[in-house]
């Protein structure tokens, strides 16, 4: 083997290492004879590359192809930060006050998961499952979804320009969006039916819980037997604001599991002064049902009916390891499992009810009427049909 070659494996291999160390989830974590074993066939590929690719390969681009390959491997979430980018890394509200109602998850491009009610993304008829291809002037392919974010903020008034495709075809749409303050609160009520009260939740927050909570006793003492909680496109929120939210309508029980490197596992449960709210509850979901929201889907899954779509299934926390050389690893260290102890993350919730959502082409106006709010309420009616039967 050449020094070069010696030099190229070296660099890429204690990363790599690293990763195995610190606790990212290659299949259940490699043996350690199972990691030298990997590290020796990479070393082949590394020496059949260098000595017999037609042109001269880059080497600090190749590493970093594979880096960003390991790291992609392994959820949604995590990513292998360059220099630059841990140098650039701070919160996503430091790029700007403004912003356009997105939250994005990496899939081969920047995927939307969720768009904010009443934000610019939304009065665009952007929508959970769109493919970002281009922000501005740079292309996704190869962007991390820290950054995705943060390219989306910037001034109140100033402009970004997407370039979104839609389901399976290939044909692009520019879309040119103007950032503003996120608006509007974050939890709304009203009655639906008779003895139905509606409740949405726009994201998780310390304020949101006290909302939904309000919200939820106002409903009950006007008359409220059953509550639907909507939280279809919820994807913002710290994951502990869903466990602490969930509190108010579970009594006991365990509410989420955390597990962290080596199946260790905290069990977060109900206490005495949990549970106050005890109507039945009806939750709204989809695919851009996320984060803090599933958490609180879970937690209350032992008394709640889902209906609509299966969840995101983002369930973890991140956090950055850096490296010697000032890159660095953005990496899930902390799952949330729900009270079964069953994945989450990646796994998603399944409805008790489903209901297919067709995506409506860019142009072409949704039907009227709401689907899975119409299948909640129907589902309801025959509940209380039977009941008096």
């Amino acid at each position: 083997m050449t020094s070069r070659t010696r030099t190229f494996v070296l660099a890429v291999s204690v990363p790599i290492m690293a990763f195995a160390v610190i606790g990212g989830y290659l299949g259940q974590a490699f043996s350690r004879d199972d990691t030298y074993r990997h590290l020796t066939v990479f070393e082949d590929v590394v020496s059949i590359v260098l000595n017999n690719y037609v042109e001269e390969v880059d080497v600090n681009k190749a590493m970093r192809g594979a880096l960003q390959g390991l790291s992609d491997s392994l959820d949604a979430d995590s990513s292998y930060l360059t220099a630059a980018q841990v140098k650039a890394l701070g919160p996503v509200e430091s790029a700007g006050p403004a912003e356009v109602g997105i939250e994005l998850i990496k899939q081969y491009y920047l995927r939307i998961v969720s768009v904010r009610d009443g934000s610019p993304a939304a009065r665009a008829g952007l929508r959970t499952g769109d493919f970002i291809r281009v922000i501005g002037d740079k292309a996704t392919r190869n962007m991390t979804t820290l950054e995705g974010m943060r390219l989306l903020r910037g001034t109140v008034g100033s402009k970004v320009s997407l370039v979104v495709i839609r389901g399976n075809t290939t044909d692009p749409h520019v879309i040119d969006l103007v950032r503003e303050k996120a608006a509007g609160p974050e939890v709304t009520a009203k009655v639906a039916a008779p003895g139905v009260g509606l409740i949405r939740v726009v994201q998780f927050s310390q304020p949101a819980i006290g909302g939904l909570k309000s919200a939820a006793d106002k409903l009950v003492k006007g008359g409220a037997t059953h509550l639907i909680i909507d939280l279809r496109g919820t994807a913002r929120g710290d994951l502990d604001e869903g466990v602490n939210a969930a509190r108010a309508f579970v009594k006991t029980g365990a509410l989420t599991i955390k597990q962290i490197k080596g199946d260790q596992r905290e069990t977060v449960s109900a206490g005495q002064a949990d549970g106050a709210i005890s109507v039945p509850l009806v939750l709204l979901t989809d695919n851009g049902t996320a984060g803090a929201a599933e958490v609180f889907a879970a937690a209350v899954g032992g008394r709640a009916t889902r209906i609509g779509e299966r969840t995101l299934g983002r369930a973890a926390r991140q956090r950055l390891v850096r490296l010697t050389d000032g890159s660095g690893l953005w990496l899930s260290y902390q799952r949330y499992l729900t009270p079964a102890g069953e994945q989450l993350h990646e796994k998603g919730l399944k409805p008790d009810v489903d209901v297919n959502i067709v995506d409506p082409e860019f142009g072409v106006t949704p039907p009227a009427g709401d689907a899975v709010l119409d299948k909640a309420l129907e589902f309801l009616s025959q509940k209380s049909d039977k009941k008096a039967a």
